[in-house]
């Protein structure tokens, strides 16, 4: 059992050197780094370490989603919906419709109207199509006797809208803060209506809040016919990455993103497939019936940011400022299109509750701070175990110094973003490393002590610490995953730094060590254990 093929070492030799070609560039200086990445081709990784907030300084920017400004404009798009009905029913109303601050009244004197404008109330309660997330009432519809009828928004559905429009302005926010041309910003919910932007190497807090208040375009343009006059047509690129292209659209723009008042995520009724369910407010809806009904069997471009979102075809008239987009997409697509069509602009005012700036040189500290702790448990660590297991020791320092590039290394591929708790995570994982060997060479002892050969002691070692290890090491990782799970901003960096090195310290103090112990142990054929 202590034979390993030579291929087997040399995968590992070329993996290690992998490894150490991916953390390579975070070595060298910003210069020298950009210089490299401009000689290099596209396709080979070039990536440096991103690091965090706290490490390279950066703007730390708090927002409110202003809640009355949601309701505000729920109650409106309640009362179009409501006026909706009523032209649809040809109901003719004395006083029109009220609005007021959660809701709507009106007053219906004819019963049997009231009796066929009731049923017609009640389904506007409930959000469009077959919600992915569970449904919510929206409004609650009242009346008693031949007296007004009110519909008042209820506090889960206001709860749910002001969710909603966070999720909304943090996909917008995402998109503009991506704008800037920086690496892993922190945008995150915090709390029912808060927002947290945090622009690591960003030191301009107005430039970030300026940037922050602007909106996303959406808009909705029919796709140009083949042989189109080029002057009235425009090429736009598709939105998703993996389809390469350009879609030809019509320059004028058929309906307003504006106009759009909710899209989410169901799905079709006939075929079960996943779908994208949208909603106009009154003046969106008349637009889009009217181009919908002059253009059946065109397609209907959805454009965002000057990008063709999704191009659906028009199968028939689509009447009343609802419809449904279809296009094979998967659960996780027709979520994200809804996502992204509510993201056409920023459904409320956002309010700076808390700005700063983290400076460079703070950061520096944090770094050098972070290095010295490196450093003195490194030294610590490596002279113990030499001094205590001598060439086994040594072994075990290899593996260690393989177990932080391989850490380094696996950050590198995700794209983490490396913080001062996630420094100690991983000052943390070198100590639980080096318990790793500890246990392993400490059960050599006791097998040699007792007796038996040099192979045998080698062998049993391994095997009788391989499942104590195990146990250990998934207790620790299922403590750091439920801290990521869980946690936010930097508990999450100390998180994925932790788990990332309880992965690879299995690899490296069992697999590696082992095959060193046994290239050793083949080539000097020893008499007796050095430990």
């Amino acid at each position: 059992m202590m034979r390993f093929a030579t291929w087997k070492i040399v995968s590992t030799l070329i993996g290690t050197l992998l490894a150490l070609f991916l953390v390579f560039p975070s070595l060298l200086s910003p210069e020298a780094r950009d210089a490299l990445i401009r000689n290099t081709p596209s396709w080979l990784p070039a990536r440096a370490i991103v690091l965090g907030l706290d490490l390279q300084g950066g703007a730390h920017v708090l927002l409110e989603v202003d809640a009355s400004a949601v309701t505000k404009t729920q109650v409106e798009n309640l009362r179009d919906d409501v006026r909706r009905v009523l032209r649809e029913q040809n109901i003719r109303l004395t006083g029109g419709v009220g609005m007021q601050t959660r809701g709507v009244q009106m007053r219906v004197p004819d019963a049997a109207e009231r009796d066929k404008l009731l049923p017609k109330l009640q389904s506007l309660a409930a959000p469009i199509g077959a919600s992915l997330t569970g449904a919510v009432a929206n409004f609650t519809v009242n009346q008693a006797g031949d007296g007004p009828i009110q519909l008042n928004l209820t506090e889960a559905g206001i709860s749910d809208r002001v969710r909603r429009a966070v999720d909304q302005s943090i996909e917008v926010l995402r998109r503009r803060v991506d704008a800037l041309g920086t690496t892993e910003p922190n945008i995150q919910r915090v709390g029912n209506d808060r927002i947290l932007v945090e622009v690591p190497g960003l030191q301009d807090t107005q430039r970030l809040k300026d940037l922050l208040g602007t909106t996303a375009k959406l808009e909705f343009r029919l796709v140009a016919d083949t042989g189109a006059n080029p002057a009235e047509l425009e090429q736009l690129p598709n939105y998703k990455s993996d389809e390469p292209g350009t879609t030809p659209v019509e320059r004028q723009v058929m309906v307003q993103g504006e106009d759009l008042t909710d899209a989410s995520p169901g799905f079709n009724q006939q075929t079960g497939q996943p779908v994208v369910n949208f909603r106009f407010n009154l003046r969106g809806g008349q637009q889009f019936g009217q181009v919908t009904a002059e253009s059946v069997g065109k397609r209907f471009a959805i454009v965002l940011d000057g990008k063709v979102v999704s191009a659906p075809v028009i199968r028939g008239p689509i009447p009343g400022g609802s419809g449904e987009i279809s296009g094979g997409f998967t659960v996780e697509e027709a979520n994200n299109l809804a996502v992204l069509l509510r993201a056409g602009a920023l459904p409320a005012k956002l309010t700076v509750v808390e700005e700063r700036t983290v400076g460079p040189g703070l950061g520096q500290d944090s770094i050098n701070a972070g290095k010295t702790a490196f450093y003195v448990a490194s030294v610590l660590v490596l002279t113990y175990m030499v001094t205590t297991y001598g060439v086994f020791g040594i072994f075990a320092d290899i593996a260690l110094a393989v177990h932080i590039l391989l850490i380094f290394a696996a950050m590198v591929l995700l794209g983490a973003t490396l913080t001062l708790p996630g420094i100690a995570g991983i000052v943390l994982t070198i100590g639980l490393a080096v318990d790793a060997n500890v246990l392993i060479y400490e059960r050599i002892r006791e097998e040699a002590h007792s007796g038996r050969s040099i192979i045998a002691s080698l062998d049993s070692g391994f095997k009788r610490a391989f499942a104590t290890i195990i146990d250990s090491n998934v207790t620790m990782f299922v403590a750091a995953l439920i801290l990521y799970l869980f946690g936010s901003g930097p508990v999450r960096g100390f998180a994925v730094s932790l788990g990332l090195g309880i992965l690879t310290s299995v690899v490296t103090a069992v697999t590696m060590t082992r095959m060193m112990i046994a290239v050793w142990y083949r080539a000097k054929r020893p008499t007796q254990l050095p430990i």
